[in-house]
């Protein structure tokens, strides 16, 4: 029956048609289903442009990552990949490293911070401009600029985003930042001290020690400023420096020198902060680096940070503003710094160095002629009422020009034209 069947023109035409007929149910029937699209997860070409970039930077492609990046910023204004494109592009600058990378990541990092400020990101950027000045920073007997301004870069992030979760973080590296600024002052004030030069050792430790509270040698720092006054024969400012050494750094090798200092001037032996105690049984007990390891930095160009603290509230005042005393010249007081070591500065009339304290307002740092003209305020515990605290090249009184002043030698280092305080000299 079936063969009659097919035999017959119409029953083949039929035949044709029932087989076409379930091919397409069944080509219907296991065909994949064509999902609808959902909204925000078509392949944007901002997007497309983004995922490209970051892929190349991941495998260091910087150039090209970062091409691709411009160009999603340049050509798609209003792309929710907008700023997540402008922080990449720093951040590639800042992963790719060296000193030209790490410069242009810190111009990028700002330029972010510019124009997205409210973005969560900004606190990271600015974070990130601090590292890159970390990065660069030099050793302490080496140029200070980078560290600087790490250092100013650390404390407007702490006081911008205080809730960030960096903050941590940025503590410690501000901390390790001002370890290294310290140590150069004071070795530059060691340098001075140990061959007899006391006026700019003194300026530097009195910066130091004001300044720096959390130095790793803050304590041998006010031991030297003690010793410096002792020898200036104004005991009562000695003491404040070992009082200090007492009170501030109890558990110091210094401490019990200090206390025998005291009793000695007469003065009363002040009790030890029990912040201070804890602060310093936290620093013996964390892990530092031993001999070995901290040799091997000796090769490095990096400074070594690993003497820093690693507690305590690092200081967040700009040093522009820092406003502490300082060491100056006051010819017409009789006693006279000890000991004129290798440099033998004579300044004023003959060798009479007086050390006094200065506050910052008494003399203008800009205009020297103002101070010619005006007897600055001095100490009145160290300075008698008719001395004027001016320096040795600014006009003297009547009674003493029948005597031409000695010009002053420039191997010690001034401190009469102060930066809102102190000057600065590196004599290496």
């Amino acid at each position: 029956m079936l063969k009659r069947f097919l035999k017959h023109p119409l029953g083949q035409k039929r035949a044709i048609s029932i087989v076409l007929l379930s091919v397409t149910l069944l080509g219907g029937c296991f065909a994949k289903k064509k999902q609808a699209p959902v909204a925000g997860t078509s392949a944007e070409p901002d997007k497309v442009l983004f995922a490209k970039g970051a892929e190349d930077i991941k495998h260091g492609r910087y150039t090209v990552g970062r091409l691709n990046f411009q160009t999603l910023i340049n050509t798609y204004p209003d792309s929710e990949y907008l700023a997540k494109a402008k922080i990449a592009i720093a951040d590639s600058y800042y992963k790719e490293g060296g000193t030209a990378g790490l410069k242009q990541s810190i111009v990028e990092y700002k330029d972010f911070i510019t124009f997205f400020p409210f973005l969560d990101e900004a606190s990271t950027a600015q974070f990130q401009v601090g590292m890159a000045h970390y990065r660069m920073m030099e050793k302490p007997d080496r140029d200070h600029a980078e560290a600087v301004e790490a250092e100013a870069e650390f404390q407007t992030f702490l006081e911008k985003y205080p809730n960030s979760p960096q903050v941590p973080l940025g503590e410690q590296r501000l901390r390790e930042v001002q370890e290294v600024l310290a140590e150069g002052n004071f070795r530059v004030a060691q340098f001075y001290y140990i061959r007899g030069g006391l006026r700019p050792a003194g300026a530097r430790l009195i910066e130091l020690t004001n300044r720096y509270p959390l130095y790793s040698h803050a304590d041998q720092a006010n031991w030297m400023l003690g010793q410096i006054y002792e020898k200036a024969e104004h005991n009562e400012i000695a003491a404040r420096y070992y009082s200090r050494i007492v009170k501030d750094y109890p558990l110091s090798d210094l401490a019990g020198d200090a206390k025998n200092k005291l009793v000695k001037f007469g003065v009363p032996v002040p009790p030890a902060d029990p912040t201070a105690i804890a602060r310093m049984q936290k620093e013996q007990q964390a892990d530092r680096p031993g001999m070995l390891k901290r040799s091997i930095t000796v090769l490095k160009t990096r400074p070594d940070v690993s003497s820093a603290s690693h507690s305590g509230a690092p200081t967040l005042t700009p040093a522009s503003e820092t406003g502490d005393e300082t060491l100056t010249l006051n010819p017409q007081v009789g006693s006279s710094l000890a000991g004129g070591g290798s440099t033998g500065a004579t300044t004023g009339a003959g060798n009479n160095a007086a050390v006094e304290m200065v506050t910052p307002g008494a003399t203008s740092s800009t205009d020297q002629s103002a101070s010619d003209a005006t007897p600055a305020a001095t100490d009145s515990s160290t300075t008698p009422a008719a001395a004027t605290a001016t320096d040795s090249s600014t006009t003297q009184p009547a009674a003493a020009t029948a005597t031409p002043a000695a010009p002053a030698d420039k191997s010690q280092e001034s401190t009469s034209k102060k930066k809102k305080g102190l000057a600065r000299l590196n004599p290496f």
